[in-house]
């Protein structure tokens, strides 16, 4: 049965779908409640089997599949098609690991030639206050910080995935994603002499769920015991608007994931990245 691109009509069957594992799927609950799915939005999201959709597949910037079974799965790659549009395969391991490989199978290099993939991705979540005392300092970050922030921001993506986050793009549009977690109150972040010297932002948040993205301390701060005290605090102001606090994190970084099981975060899931 072929898969088919999901309509306003799909709109509460695509939330029944998401709601089954809230910080798994936040990501794909957030771009529903932004409207993707009208035809008008950037990206759309295909639902299998097409009569009656219990998969979905987001496909935008990135592919991110949820709830797909190899059935799903076969079917979303022969919807996708030979060519690639996409520059990451984002999700649950166990789904995005056997869609990649379907699609390389089908199109050859197009899906197979890859920047890297990160197949283990440990995906955490904490819902209660943090088990450690937080970092006073911790605010929201202020506009008047913007230049700063962003630099830190730049700093972050760089040496998360290897490239300037304008690679590809315009810094402008990079430039008004920052701002906007600014004036969303998404960034939050501690400021010393003006300076940005830790951050994080909520990159996503649904279903009372916040994905926490963009955790950086400057380096030369690092191994002063700084990271897991602001982290902290950053956990309980997410908490007084949601109820649960999740991230996912590369498992080479170990420091980091040391850092999140300090603070109060356990392991729930697990996904992986194909990046291009």
């Amino acid at each position: 049965m072929p898969a088919r691109i999901l309509t306003y009509a799909d709109a509460e069957a695509a939330r029944r779908i998401v709601a089954q594992n809230p910080v798994r799927d936040v990501f794909v609950a957030t771009r529903l409640s932004q409207g993707v799915l009208d035809p008008l939005m950037p990206g759309v999201v295909w639902g299998w089997p097409s009569d009656d959709p219990t998969a979905l597949l987001h496909v935008g910037a990135n592919l991110v599949p949820v709830a797909a079974s190899p059935a799903a799965i076969a079917a979303f790659a022969q919807a996708l098609g030979p060519r690639r549009t996409c520059r990451a395969i984002i999700g649950p391991a166990s789904m995005v690991l056997p869609l990649w490989r379907t699609l390389c199978d089908r199109t050859g290099a197009a899906y197979a030639v890859t920047r890297d993939v990160r197949p283990r991705q440990p995906v955490m979540a904490i819902s209660g206050r943090a088990q450690i005392a937080g970092d006073t300092r911790v605010r929201p970050i202020a506009m008047r910080h913007f230049e700063s922030y962003l630099a830190a921001s730049i700093a972050m993506y760089s040496e998360e995935v290897g490239e300037h986050p304008a690679s590809g793009g315009s810094l402008s549009a990079y430039r008004a994603h920052c701002q906007s977690l600014i004036e969303q109150g998404r960034a939050f972040g501690i400021v010393v002499d003006d300076r940005v010297i830790f951050k994080s932002d909520i990159g996503a948040a649904a279903g009372g769920v916040a994905q926490l993205q963009g955790v950086w301390l400057d380096p030369a701060l690092r191994g002063r015991g700084i990271s897991a005290p602001a982290v902290a605090s950053v956990v309980d102001l997410i908490l007084a608007d949601y109820n649960t606090v999740s991230l996912y994190v590369n498992d080479f970084n170990r420091r980091a994931i040391a850092c999140y099981r300090h603070v109060g975060f356990g392991t729930v899931d697990e996904f992986a990245t194909v990046r291009y």
